[in-house]
C-alpha cells in the first residue's frame, strides 16, 4: 500500500472526534503513554483510511510531526512523542490518508498529566474527630500577588471531602474522591480554580467526612474499615508553583454538620453556623491546630475516571399525609432531596426516604434494613432556607417531611458517576421502552463511584456477580470503559495471592460476616461472581475495541483461571464445596434461601470455569500469545467435555442449565439442536415464564435466539405475567427489581426474608442484574451488534415481531454514531434506515423469507456496506410470532 503524496488533499473527509484514552473533561490524569483514537466523517462513500500521521506539542511550542504510518485502525494508536511526565501537558492532532489524499489536521486535544501522591509537597492532616460524629473542616489563608494564569488544586482525602475557595464551591463532584480499594488506591483530583482566586488575601476550607473510609459500611455494620482517622491532602499550584499545601500550619474545627453517613443520612444544625471558613478573615481563633496523619502518599493516584456528579433533577409532587408532607419524584433515583422550606430559627425539619409505598401510602422502610436514610436539619434563621444533605445519598422515589416549617418546594437530585450516555432505544412497544429506561436508571443509580448492587439499604457494595452479569449492557448504554478499567484495578488488588476473587470489590467482607446455610461462608472465588475477573474485561473489549483492558487485566485473568485449575486438581472438574451462590434468586428457589436454585450449583461452577478459561484463551490470542491461547483453550475444552459427561443428561431440565451449555459451548455440536429445542419447548410450555436467576438471566435469550428459537425468546421478553421483565413495569417500577416478585400480584410487598438472618429484608427495587437483557434488545430488536470488537464490523440483524412493528436505536461507537431505524408495513415490508460510521463495516443479516426481495439504496443488496446512510427495503420479511 502506498500513501498519497502530502500535497494531495481529501476535502470531503474530516476528523471530528480526536481524543485520548482519558475522559477529555478530566485534568490531572495518570501519566505515561498516551493512546489516541478518532472519528471521521466523509461525504465520499469510497473513502477509507489508508494511514495516519500524528503531531504533538507542549502548549505554546511548535508542533513535532511523527512519520506517517500505514493502517486502518483508529482506536488506541500510540502517540509517538513518549510518555507524559508529572505535570506534563501535551496537545495532539492527527490527520488520515485516504485514496483521495490527506485530510486537514484535526482540532487538537489536550492532555494534562497529574501528580502522584508521593510527588506532592502536601501532607495528610486532620483534627481529632469521632466516627459518626461532627464533621471537621480544615482551613488556611494565603496571599497572592496576582491572579495566576492557571491555578490548579490537587486534592484527595481519607474519607470524602468538599472544598471551598473564597466563598465558592471549588468542585462540581460529590463524595470525592469516591470509593476504591483504599489500602492501595485513593483517587487524587485536579481542579482548575483559576477563576476562584484573587489578588491579595485568599482562604480555602476543606470539609471531610467519614464516607466509605471510616463510616459504617456493609451488612455487618463495621466502621473504621480502612482507618480510624479521616483527613485531607491538598496543594494549590499557581502557574506551576505551590502556593499553599496542607501541613501543620492549617487550623481545624467544627461547624453545623453534626453527622454524615452513607447509610444513615446527615444531621445539620444551622444554629451552629458561625460563618464561612472559606472567606478570608473568618474567626478561627477558637479552632485547633491540625496534626499530620501518617500515610503512605503513594496510595494517592491521579484520577482516571469521571467523578460522581448531579446528573438530573426531578421536581417532586407534594401532598399532605397524616400531618407530614409526602413527596414523589416519580422516578427511583440515587441522590437526595433539595428542600426549600419557610420556618423559624430552631425549627427541626426531618426528611425520610423510601423506594416504594406500603399499600396504605406509608413509606416502605423495611427494605432499608438498618439504614436510617434520614436527613435532619435545624434551621438557623427565620425565613426561607434551601436544604441539601452533605456527604450522603439515598435510594428513593418517595420522601416524607416532618416538622413545623412549611415546605415551599422539593426537588429530587439524582447523582451518578458522570459517564456520557452512549445509546438510545425506542420501539413500538411502549412497555419495553419503559423497561429500557428502568434499566438505564438502575445503572445510573448503582454507578455511584462503583458498580453496586443497590443504592438504598445498608449494603451498596460492589458485588462482582451483579457486575459481570450486567457488564455488556452497561457498556452499551453508557461510556463505561474507564469506569470498568478503574474497578478492575481494584478487583486485582483484592485478589488473593492464590488468585481467588472476592464476592465484593472493594472487599469489606470479613470472616463470619455472611452465613449462607454454612458456618463461615467462604465468599472468595465463588462461581459467577469471581468470574467477573474474566467476563468484565472481555465485555469491555467487545464493546469498545481497545486491547488495553485485556493487557491490563491479563495477569488477574490468568491467576483466576489458574486458581480454578488448582481447585480442580487432577479431577478436571471443580469439587463439591460447602457454598456457592449458584443461580442466585432463581424464582423457584425458596424465598428465604435464594442460593437453592433448581440447577445444581456445582454444575454452575464448572460451567463458569469453562467460560473463564475460554475468555482467557481469547485474551491471550488477542494479545499475540497464540501458544498460551491454544493451551488455555484445550483446558476449556477438557473441562467442557467433563461437564457435559456429568451433567449433559440434566442440562435441558432447567433454563439456566441449558443456557449455560449453549452459550458457553459446552454442549457437543451434534447435540446442540436437541438441547436448544428442549429449552424452547420448556419456555413455550410455560408461556415465556422466566425461570432463571442472576446467572442464567443474561444467557437465556441468547441461548434461544442464537439457536433458531427467536419466537420463544420474544415470548419470554414480552411476557407480562410474573415472573417477567415487563411485569415490573406494569406494577409501576421505574428501576429494575432485585427479586422477580418484589411486589406481588396482590399488591403486597415481598418480605425479602432470609433463612440465615432474623428479620433480614433482602428486597431492593433498584438492582440492575436482571436488566442485562437490554444488550440482547439492542442486538436483536434494534439489530445492532459488534461482530468484531468495538463495532469495527457491525452485524445488522433486526428481528421484527407481531408485537414489535418498529424500533430505532443509536450507539456512539468509537468510530462514530451507529444507528438503525426500521418499521414494518402492513404487508410485512421492512423499511430500514441504517447509518454506518466511517471506519466500520456493516454485514447484513436481514429477516428474509424465500419470497423476499432486498434492496439497498435502490439497488440489489450487497452483503456488506461501508460508511454512510443506507436505505434498506426487505419485502415479505420474516416476522416473529411470539404469542
Amino acid at each position: 500500500m502506498t500513501l498519497p503524496a502530502f500535497h494531495s488533499v481529501d476535502v470531503a473527509t474530516r476528523i471530528v472526534g480526536l481524543r485520548s484514552q482519558h475522559d477529555p473533561r478530566l485534568l490531572g490524569v495518570p501519566g505515561g503513554d498516551v493512546r489516541l483514537r478518532w472519528m471521521v466523517e466523509s461525504a465520499d462513500a469510497t473513502a477509507a483510511q489508508l494511514g495516519f500521521q500524528t503531531r504533538s506539542r507542549r502548549p505554546g511550542a511548535d508542533w513535532t510531526v511523527a512519520e506517517p504510518l500505514e493502517g486502518s485502525e483508529a482506536i488506541d494508536l500510540p502517540a509517538a512523542d513518549g510518555p507524559l511526565a508529572v505535570r506534563d501537558s501535551r496537545e495532539y492532532a492527527v490527520r488520515i490518508a485516504t485514496p483521495h489524499g490527506w485530510t486537514e489536521w484535526s482540532d487538537p486535544v489536550r492532555v494534562d498529566a497529574g501528580v502522584p501522591g508521593d510527588a506532592l509537597e502536601a501532607l495528610v492532616i486532620d483534627v481529632p474527630s469521632r466516627t459518626g460524629g461532627p464533621v471537621p473542616t480544615l482551613r488556611r489563608e494565603f496571599e497572592l500577588d496576582a491572579v495566576p494564569e492557571r491555578g490548579l488544586l490537587r486534592i484527595s482525602a481519607l474519607g470524602v471531602y468538599d472544598v471551598w475557595l473564597n466563598g465558592i464551591r471549588a468542585t462540581d463532584g460529590f463524595l470525592n474522591p469516591g470509593w476504591n480499594a483504599y489500602q492501595r488506591r485513593i483517587l487524587l483530583d485536579t481542579v482548575d480554580v483559576t477563576t476562584l482566586l484573587q489578588a491579595g488575601r485568599n482562604a480555602i476550607a476543606i470539609t471531610v467526612a467519614d464516607g466509605w473510609y471510616r463510616g459504617r459500611m456493609g451488612f455487618a455494620g463495621r466502621t473504621e474499615i480502612y482507618g480510624d482517622r479521616i483527613g485531607v491532602i491538598a496543594q494549590l499550584e499557581a502557574d506551576g508553583t505551590v502556593v499553599v499545601a496542607t501541613d501543620e500550619s492549617w487550623r481545624g474545627g467544627f461547624g453545623p454538620i453534626l453527622a454524615a453517613g452513607i447509610y444513615d443520612g446527615s444531621t445539620v444544625d444551622f444554629t451552629l453556623d458561625n460563618g464561612d471558613p472559606s472567606i478570608a478573615g473568618f474567626h478561627d481563633a477558637d479552632w485547633m491546630p491540625v496534626r499530620t496523619v501518617p500515610t503512605d502518599k503513594a496510595v494517592f493516584q491521579p484520577r482516571a475516571v469521571a467523578p460522581v456528579r448531579a446528573i438530573a433533577e426531578f421536581p417532586m409532587q407534594t401532598s399532605v399525609r397524616g400531618g407530614a408532607t409526602a413527596l414523589d419524584a416519580r422516578q427511583n433515583i440515587a441522590g437526595w432531596v433539595r428542600l426549600t422550606v419557610e420556618g423559624r430559627r430552631g425549627d427541626t425539619v426531618t426528611v425520610r426516604h423510601a423506594e416504594v409505598l406500603e399499600p396504605d401510602g406509608a413509606l416502605h422502610t423495611a427494605a432499608l434494613r438498618t439504614a436510617k436514610a434520614t436527613d435532619t436539619y435545624v434551621l438557623g434563621y427565620d425565613g426561607v432556607t434551601v436544604l441539601e444533605p452533605p456527604f450522603t445519598f439515598h435510594g428513593f422515589r418517595y420522601a416524607e417531611v416532618t416538622g413545623t416549617a412549611k415546605v415551599v418546594e422539593a426537588t429530587a437530585i439524582a447523582i451518578s458517576t458522570d459517564l456520557p450516555a452512549r445509546a438510545s432505544f425506542a420501539s413500538s412497544h411502549e412497555t419495553l421502552n419503559r423497561f429500557h429506561e428502568n434499566v438505564r436508571w438502575s445503572q445510573l443509580d448503582n454507578f455511584v463511584s462503583l458498580p453496586t448492587d443497590c443504592p438504598q439499604r445498608d449494603e451498596r457494595l460492589g458485588w462482582t456477580g451483579d457486575a459481570q452479569a450486567f457488564a455488556a449492557t452497561a457498556s452499551t448504554l453508557f461510556d463505561t470503559e474507564t469506569f470498568w478499567e478503574s474497578w478492575l484495578q481494584d478487583l486485582e488488588i483484592e485478589q488473593t495471592d492464590e488468585g481467588g476473587v472476592p464476592s465484593i470489590v472493594p472487599n469489606i467482607i470479613f470472616e463470619g460476616d455472611m452465613q449462607m446455610g454454612v458456618e463461615n461462608t467462604d465468599t472468595m472465588g465463588r462461581a459467577g461472581w469471581a468470574d467477573a475477573a474474566t467476563i468484565v474485561p472481555l465485555a469491555v473489549f467487545q464493546s469498545y475495541g481497545s486491547r488495553h483492558v485485556l493487557a491490563a487485566q491479563l495477569s488477574s485473568m490468568r491467576r483466576w483461571v489458574e486458581h480454578l485449575r488448582r481447585r480442580a486438581g487432577e479431577d478436571v472438574l471443580l469439587p463439591e464445596e460447602p457454598f456457592q451462590y449458584g443461580d442466585w434468586l432463581d424464582p423457584d428457589a425458596p424465598a428465604d434461601r435464594p442460593w437453592e436454585a433448581k440447577v445444581d450449583s456445582l454444575f454452575v461452577a464448572n460451567s463458569f470455569y469453562v467460560q473463564s478459561a475460554r475468555l482467557l484463551a481469547r485474551a491471550e490470542c488477542e494479545l499475540g500469545d497464540a501458544a498460551a491461547g491454544e493451551a488455555t483453550l484445550r483446558l476449556a475444552e477438557s473441562v467442557a467435555a467433563a461437564v457435559w459427561q456429568r451433567w449433559g443428561a440434566e442440562a435441558g431440565r432447567t433454563q439456566t442449565g441449558a443456557a449455560m451449555c449453549l452459550v458457553f459451548d459446552i454442549v457437543p455440536d451434534a447435540e446442540r439442536a436437541t438441547l436448544a429445542a428442549q429449552l424452547a419447548a420448556a419456555v413455550r410450555a410455560e408461556r415465556g415464564r422466566i425461570a432463571t436467576g442472576f446467572l442464567g438471566t443474561p444467557l437465556v435469550l441468547d441461548a434461544l435466539s442464537a439457536n433458531g428459537h427467536l419466537a420463544e425468546a420474544y415470548l419470554m421478553l414480552l411476557r407480562r405475567d410474573a415472573p417477567s421483565w415487563l411485569y415490573q413495569v406494569d406494577r409501576g417500577a421505574t428501576t429494575v427489581w432485585e427479586r422477580w416478585d418484589a411486589i406481588k400480584e396482590d399488591g403486597s410487598i415481598h418480605r425479602g426474608e432470609m433463612a440465615t438472618h432474623d428479620d433480614d429484608s433482602m428486597i431492593s427495587f433498584n438492582h440492575y442484574a436482571y436488566g442485562a437483557v437490554i444488550d440482547w434488545v439492542y442486538r436483536n430488536v434494534a439489530g445492532l451488534a459488534p461482530a468484531e470488537p468495538g463495532y469495527r464490523v457491525v452485524r445488522v440483524a433486526p428481528r421484527p415481531a407481531e408485537q414489535l412493528r418498529s424500533a430505532r436505536a443509536t450507539i456512539a461507537t468509537g468510530f462514530g454514531p451507529l444507528s438503525s431505524e426500521w418499521t414494518l408495513d402492513d404487508d410485512d415490508t421492512l423499511r430500514l434506515m441504517l447509518r454506518v460510521p466511517f471506519g466500520s463495516e456493516a454485514r447484513l443479516d436481514l429477516p428474509t423469507t424465500d419470497a423476499s426481495i432486498v434492496t439497498v439504496d435502490g439497488a440489489p443488496a450487497p452483503r456488506r456496506l461501508s460508511h454512510g446512510e443506507h436505505r434498506i427495503i426487505v419485502s415479505a420479511a420474516s416476522v416473529v410470532e411470539a404469542s
